[in-house]
């Protein structure tokens, strides 16, 4: 990745340049971090380990507590290492780099949570044949799709910032390097960057954003038809934790990227909250959401666990 740029490196102001708030807030992201890593890893143990969990719902879920490993994973550390640091700053192919893998990941995200939601309506439309149409073969696609797709749109929107020049100035204010912050930072024309960040936003994130909308109409039009009230109770809890997921991930994202690039306090909340908070909370929702994840939990610590108390 080459860029022939003025400068060579940028100066992420992070969250606060107050001494002591940075070590308070290293302290609290630190935790955050390390309970990100371990509820997901423990998310990806439990789903394999167990045979009662080996259906296609759980399947996207692994995938997406892989993403969130990967998704956080990408901010996270260099945001803990310049809290510390005298010198935040970040080389130019670092920063397009990241910016390229906040794209992906966020992408890819947004594209399984999309996966998911038809998921969920498969399971309550047809039941009986729930296991046939969504064959192994379907899911394992469908995943290498959103892998794929939101690989190349980030792929696309980076190849043409490599070719910016940045003269215009160091400091991001910001906490990570993404698409729309480096644009003003830039001595060179960024409209056509733009319009093309700005079309990938809108066919990627808000394209997936209405067929979740779409499945969930069909999902409640499915359950209204429901005469037993405890079926119609089931089906609504199969959907509490992937629509409360929904919620989190697409509630601040939006906001995030509809804000104004300035740096401003509301906007690093909603950036913290859907790159950092959403990876944590996600293994915590399903756990305690979902009775199958705390049943096969109990049994994986029965089965690990127990002959040592």
């Amino acid at each position: 990745m080459k860029n022939n740029s003025a400068i060579s490196e940028f100066i992420l102001t992070g969250l606060s340049l107050d001494h002591d708030v940075q070590i308070i807030l290293f302290v609290l992201f630190l935790f955050i971090y390390l309970l990100t890593l371990t509820g997901n890893f423990i998310m990806l143990l439990v789903i394999r380990a167990d045979s009662h969990l080996h259906t296609p719902m759980y399947f996207f879920l692994k995938q997406l507590s892989f993403l969130d490993l990967c998704h956080s994973s990408v901010t996270a550390p260099k945001m803990l290492e310049n809290l510390l640091s005298e010198r935040k700053t970040i080389f130019v192919e670092g920063c397009l780099a990241q910016a390229f893998f906040v794209f992906a990941t966020g992408g890819t995200e947004a594209c399984l949570l999309a996966v998911m939601a038809y998921d969920r309506y498969v399971a309550i439309k047809s039941p009986l044949l729930y296991s046939q149409v969504m064959s192994n073969q379907l899911c394992i696609g469908l995943v290498w799709c959103s892998w794929g797709l939101a690989f190349v749109d980030a792929l696309i929107n980076i190849l043409l910032a490599v070719n910016l020049d940045f003269c215009e100035g160091q400091t991001i204010a910001h906490f990570s390097c993404e698409l729309s912050s480096l644009f003003p930072l830039s001595c060179t024309d960024t409209s056509i960057n733009f319009m093309l960040l700005l079309c990938s936003s809108v066919l990627h994130f808000f394209g997936t954003f209405v067929m979740i909308v779409s499945s969930y109409v069909r999902i409640v039009c499915t359950i209204i038809n429901i005469t037993s009230t405890s079926n119609r109770s089931k089906a609504f809890s199969t959907c509490s934790s992937h629509l409360t997921t929904v919620v989190f991930f697409y509630g601040s994202g939006f906001i995030s990227y509809l804000l104004p690039t300035s740096g401003s306090p509301l906007e690093m909340v909603f950036s913290l909250q859907y790159s950092v908070i959403t990876p944590m909370l996600n293994p915590l929702i399903y756990s305690l959401q979902n009775k199958e994840v705390k049943a096969a939990m109990g049994r994986m610590f029965r089965k690990y666990f127990h002959p040592f108390i």
